[in-house]
This record gives C-alpha cells, sequence and structure tokens, in this order.
C-alpha cells in the first residue's frame, strides 16, 4: 500500500525522508519487522516501541512513526514521522490497510464490568437462529462463524483488530459482536470503529490498577456509547442512569433502556427459577432461557433489546436464549459421574460477579453451597476482603484458594481475602487442586460445589510464569478417581 494512502486521516508531520513509498506491512512489534514494512512506535505499560525503532531499522523497516524525537542518523532512504498520538494513529491506519472492514460489518458493541461476554454469546445465537453468519471478538475466544480463534485479551490492539474484522468480511460475516473493554477503550484499540449498538451492562470495582480512579473507569466505558447509534442501557444499575444522561446530552443518539425494577422500554417481571432454566416476561410476554439467575435475565434483556431494535424476529430471539452455551459461566460439569451433587465453574472474580454467581445456584441447592476461589495478583487489592466477605456470607463453606497470583504471594492473597471475613464458615488452602478435591471429597447429596474465578481459562499465572491449569480436567481425574 502507498504509504500517503495509509496515512489517510492522520494528522502528522514529516521529520525526513520521503512520503512517496510503498509499505509492505504495517508492525507496533519490532520482532515481526520485514524488508519495506512501517514501525510504529508505541509506549507500552512495561516497554516504549521508541526504545526498539532502531532495531526495526536494522530488521528493514523502511518508516518509523513515532510520538517523540529519536535519535537515528538518516540518510534520507528512511522516513520518519511524528504523531501526537500513536494508538490513535495505528488504529486509523490498520483500517485504512485492511479496507475499512467495519463498515461492510454491523457492530455491535457490549461493556460493563460483568455480563459481557455472556451477551455477546447470547447476541451471536440469537442471530445464528436468524440465518445470519456471526462473527465474535471476546474474552474467552475469537470466531468467524463456527471457527475458533484464540483470543489474547478482551480487545485486541487495532491492527490484529482489523484483520480479524477483515477475515469476517473475507468469510462472509454479515455481523459483529464484540466485548468492549474498557482498557480497549482508553487505549484506543476500537478507535474509528462505529458501532450499530452499544450496550451498557453495569458498572462495578474493577481495573482500578489500571484506571486509578472510578471516574476514569467510568468514562473510558462510556467511549462506546459516543460510537454507538443505538444506546442500549440497564437503568437498574447504580450508573445506568449517569449513561442515560450523558448519552441524551450527546442528542443524536437512539435509546433504549432495559431493566427488571425501574421503569424501562423494556422490563422483565414475573422471574421464575424452573428446572435450572429460568422463566421471564418482558413487558408482558413470556421468555425462558437456559442461563439461570436474575444477573442473567439481565444479560438477557441487554440482548433482547438490541435483536428487537435491529428488526430481529421474536421467535429466533426465543431460540436464541434456549440455546446458548457460554464457556466458563455457570458451566456444569462432572455431570458424565454418577455423583449426588453439582460442579459448576464459574469466571466470577469480582465482588458483584461472585454474589451473582452464588445466589444465583443458592436457588437450586437443595443442602450445601461450597464455594471455591481466591483473587488475582498484581490488580486492585481493595477487592479482596469483600471477596471473602461475600463467599462466607453466601456460601454454606467457603474455600479460600489461589487464584492467578503472578507475581505476589498466593498466601499473602489469601491473607488479604480472610481479612474481610466475620464468620468461621471458611477454611484456607493454597494449592487450588487440593482445594477443589477437598470440597469434591466433602460434597454431599444435594450439594453445589463452586469453583469461581478461572472459568474459561485452561492456565495459571504464578511468578514461575504460565502453567497449565484446566479445572475440567482436574475435576475429571478426581471424579474418576
Amino acid at each position: 500500500m502507498k504509504l500517503l494512502e495509509l496515512l489517510n486521516g492522520v494528522e502528522y508531520e514529516v521529520l525526513g525522508g520521503s512520503l512517496d513509498k510503498e509499505i509492505n506491512h504495517l508492525q507496533y512489534d519490532s520482532r515481526k519487522i520485514l524488508k519495506g514494512d512501517m514501525f510504529v512506535c508505541l509506549k507500552g505499560f512495561e516497554v516504549d516501541g521508541h526504545d526498539y525503532a532502531k532495531k526495526a531499522i536494522e530488521l528493514g523497516a523502511t518508516v518509523i512513526l513515532c510520538e517523540r524525537d529519536i535519535n537515528i542518523e538518516n540518510d534520507g532512504t528512511l522516513t520518519i514521522i511524528k504523531v501526537n498520538e500513536g494508538r490513535k494513529a495505528l488504529a486509523t491506519m490498520s483500517a485504512n490497510y485492511y479496507g475499512h472492514p467495519t463498515k461492510k460489518l454491523k457492530l455491535l458493541g457490549v461493556t460493563g464490568t460483568n455480563g459481557k461476554t455472556t451477551t455477546v454469546y447470547i447476541l451471536k445465537s440469537i442471530l445464528e437462529k436468524a440465518g445470519k453468519k456471526v462473527g465474535l471478538v471476546g474474552t474467552i475466544a475469537n470466531y468467524i462463524g463456527n471457527e475458533k480463534i484464540k483470543s489474547e485479551r478482551t480487545t485486541p490492539e487495532s491492527l490484529e483488530l482489523q484483520k480479524l474484522f477483515s477475515d469476517m468480511v473475507n468469510h462472509g460475516c454479515e455481523y459483529c459482536v464484540m466485548e468492549v473493554s474498557s482498557h480497549s477503550l482508553e487505549l484506543d484499540r476500537v478507535y474509528g470503529c462505529h458501532f450499530e449498538t452499544g450496550i451498557f451492562t453495569n458498572l462495578t470495582r474493577d481495573h482500578l490498577d489500571f484506571h486509578k480512579s472510578f471516574d476514569n473507569y467510568y468514562n473510558a466505558k462510556f467511549k462506546l456509547f459516543e460510537r454507538s447509534d443505538i444506546a442500549i442501557i440497564n437503568v437498574d444499575d447504580n450508573y445506568g442512569y449517569k449513561v442515560l444522561k450523558d448519552v441524551e446530552n450527546l442528542n443524536s443518539k437512539k435509546v433504549i433502556t432495559y431493566s427488571i425494577n425501574n421503569e424501562s422500554n423494556i422490563k422483565a417481571s414475573d422471574l421464575k427459577l424452573k428446572d435450572k432454566d429460568i422463566h421471564f416476561k418482558v413487558n408482558g410476554e413470556e421468555f425462558n432461557s437456559i442461563l439461570p439467575g436474575e444477573y442473567n435475565v439481565y444479560n438477557a434483556l441487554g440482548a433482547i433489546s438490541a435483536m428487537r431494535a435491529l428488526g430481529i424476529n421474536e421467535d429466533f430471539i426465543k431460540a436464541g436464549l434456549m440455546d446458548v452455551v457460554v464457556p466458563g459461566r455457570c458451566e456444569r460439569v462432572g455431570y458424565k459421574y454418577d455423583i449426588p451433587y453439582d460442579v459448576i465453574i464459574d469466571f466470577a472474580h469480582t465482588p458483584d460477579g461472585l454474589k451473582n454467581i452464588l445466589e444465583t445456584l443458592r436457588g437450586f441447592t437443595k443442602n450445601r453451597l461450597i464455594a471455591v476461589y481466591g483473587c488475582g495478583g498484581d490488580r486492585d487489592k481493595v477487592k479482596r476482603a469483600e471477596l471473602g466477605r461475600i463467599g462466607t456470607e453466601l456460601a454454606d463453606l467457603a474455600i479460600i484458594t489461589s487464584d492467578n497470583p503472578r507475581n505476589e504471594d498466593p498466601m499473602a492473597i489469601i491473607k488479604e481475602i480472610v481479612y474481610g471475613i466475620t464468620k468461621t464458615n471458611y477454611l484456607a488452602i493454597e494449592n487450588r487442586i487440593e482445594a477443589i478435591k477437598l470440597a469434591l471429597n466433602m460434597a454431599e447429596e444435594g450439594d453445589v460445589v463452586v469453583l469461581a474465578g478461572k472459568g474459561h481459562e485452561n492456565y495459571q499465572i504464578t511468578n514461575e510464569g504460565v502453567i497449565h491449569f484446566d479445572e475440567r480436567e482436574i475435576v475429571d481425574e478426581i471424579l474418576r478417581k
């Protein structure tokens, strides 16, 4: 691609060299540079791309894009371009490079602390019932139709994201449903993307290690609605009305509200748990979801609101709600063994998420509810004591253990969780496999054992690196014996 075409829409200053060049590839990782490539210097959390500009040139880069001056000798063959915001420039150039694929897709975005993953899987299920080919971008995996593609983070960097959109278009996808994380919004990974709908699920404490304040966290999330034609808002959430007010100040947006308790456009009522799924009414009409729990009714309402706004037939909506599978979200495991109790794996790792899953499981627990969970290291520490309190208040027994300790001492994290506990119905076991084994050995008829925090993950991050750790395999191994 011509360099000038690549730079279309980018404000820049030429520090040296010619703009009359052909660019082979666009890269921000110097290790991937090949001859004739353009290298974008991004400042990351741990490393600064500007420090690798010389390495990129040695590997064959002919254009360097930077945010600050770099000390490089230039004989005139190298083009150096300076911009104010490198991440926005990368997002714009990535869209240019891949031919603006989002203009050929109906893009549906979901943001919030909890519920993003479940909501996008519900949306995908409904759209596929309607005969649409759908792409998905999310925490568990990315999908192009039925093809599963490994996901490294909730929302990829803009270069990989635009390639993924392009692949979806090339494979005939009409829709893309995606989790839009606060990190991706703050770091401009979705800069320039236009959304048909933006769904707000909720906002609770999370990621303050990155955002530093709740206001910053909220402001990052709100960026989605500045880029969406239709704003779909949960007005039962404490921050829902703030989103509603701020969206209305934009004037040009269509707004749809949903709720269970407060007045809204799309309102659920008469919630009843039956045979581990949930029945409810939406504005008087009967619905049923295979995903149990009040919090999953909220996820369903967000999806129903979006689908109705886009004209999807009600029969497809109902069929999609009854045929959705979300890995690691209230996922039943151990069912193939002759055991008189249930084993559930769930990704709940925030206080609000843990509260939701425990309250839901309490609804169909006939005897005791046993919760096995911990808290990740190198993240917001304030929520640890809250996790301790919630688990011991809602479960009959809490087994506090390790999660992804990362660079922290697992026992130090456990002590901070235990600090919030005022009851005596808990045990602390550092080794997560031993904690799971104990829970299963203790389980009796009618009990429900929930393994919370890991969900879909098949790894554990420790100070020695990443190790394979799949709780489905662990449960299988224990129950086989």
